[in-house]
């Protein structure tokens, strides 16, 4: 494998001193305008290209933001909502040849993360997701001085920035239309609920419920996994009355109750109606082809890297608030059965 040409190279090719080259090729005054053709001409014909190292040291930023993920690598690579999500703010920093640079860890771990990315200046910033009750991250990045971005609500930001997307619309309209099709028995199969957007879900299915004034449904954790998903919907359906529609906390949880219900012989959508959320691309190949919720994850990750962008500009940034998810109806859902 050839080496890599350094600065160095560039020097002797062009004959000048590696503090000139430095200055031409940082584009900085106090060289000739001809010395800085020819270091920039050497340059090119080495097929120099600066290491990225070096080019946070020269332009005093690191070229990368940071995504902190606290959650199993397994559930992170089943859920679909984090690759179309980290796609989003890489369309954002690809342009100019920044990255992400994603940390797994454990909440015990967490904050131990985020110190070693302020003090090794790893990354210029930081993308806050899976906001938690009473989360430390937002008072976290205060104390560090490392600038971040809350993924979520504008009241679960402690004075950061907010990019947010309200899911609420998305369950009202599925339990109001499952009412409108006759259904009574509505249960919720929940995502972790020390996550605030899975309780701010499960608090929308509740509401609306009481709003329409039918009881409150069976709820069961689902964890917003497949094996929680299945476990929980096997445990509905053998109930002495189970439910005519379930509404789970995302689509992974709620493609697996499909399957539950296909191999206890439950029939979709004549006997048993299921919503999901986050309208990932499966939804329209399942059979039935699945109801949910439709979230623009690609262009919230590209909204949330865009307002990072402008906190570390140093702009007065307000809070973003994206279009709210969308309730998508499939032929999931259909008309209560009858007594």
């Amino acid at each position: 494998m050839a080496r890599r040409p350094t600065i160095a190279d560039v020097a002797r090719h062009a004959g000048v001193s590696r503090t000139s080259v430095s200055f031409a090729l940082n584009d900085r005054p106090g060289i000739a305008e001809e010395t800085k053709e020819r270091i920039l001409a050497a340059a090119a014909e080495l097929g120099w290209t600066p290491s990225r190292p070096a080019r946070a040291l020269s332009l005093g930023k690191a070229g990368a933001f940071g995504l902190v993920l606290a959650r199993d690598p397994d559930q992170i690579g089943a859920d679909l909502f984090f690759p179309a999500f980290i796609a989003g703010v890489e369309v954002a920093l690809g342009e100019r040849g920044d990255g992400l640079m994603v940390h797994l860890t454990t909440p015990e771990r967490e904050e131990s993360v985020y110190e070693r990315l302020a003090a090794d200046r790893r990354v210029d910033g930081v993308l806050l997701t899976d906001l938690r009750h009473e989360d430390p991250r937002p008072a976290l990045t205060h104390r560090l001085g490392l600038p971040a971005v809350v993924v979520g609500q504008s009241e679960w930001s402690d004075g950061l920035t907010s990019v947010g997307l309200d899911d609420r619309p998305a369950y009202v309209a599925a339990v109001r239309r499952l009412a409108e099709l006759g259904h009574r028995r509505i249960a919720h199969v929940e995502g972790p609920q020390e996550f605030r957007h899975a309780h701010r879900r499960r608090s929308a299915w509740e509401e609306t419920l009481g709003d329409l004034g039918l009881p409150p449904g069976p709820v069961l954790p689902g964890g917003f996994t497949a094996e929680g998903g299945a476990r929980a919907t096997r445990e509905l359906l053998s109930l002495a009355e189970p439910p005519t529609a379930i509404v789970y906390g995302n689509d992974l949880a709620a493609t697996a109750g499909l399957s539950v219900a296909q191999e206890l012989g439950v029939p979709v959508p004549e006997r048993l109606s299921v919503v999901g959320y986050d309208d990932n691309p499966l939804t329209r190949y399942t059979h039935p082809p699945l109801s949910s919720a439709r979230a623009d994850a690609r262009g919230w990750g590209e909204a949330a890297a865009q307002a990072l962008d402008r906190v570390l500009a140093g702009e007065e940034v307000a809070h973003v608030v994206l279009p709210p998810a969308e309730f998508i109806p499939r032929a999931s859902i259909g008309p209560a059965p009858r007594p």
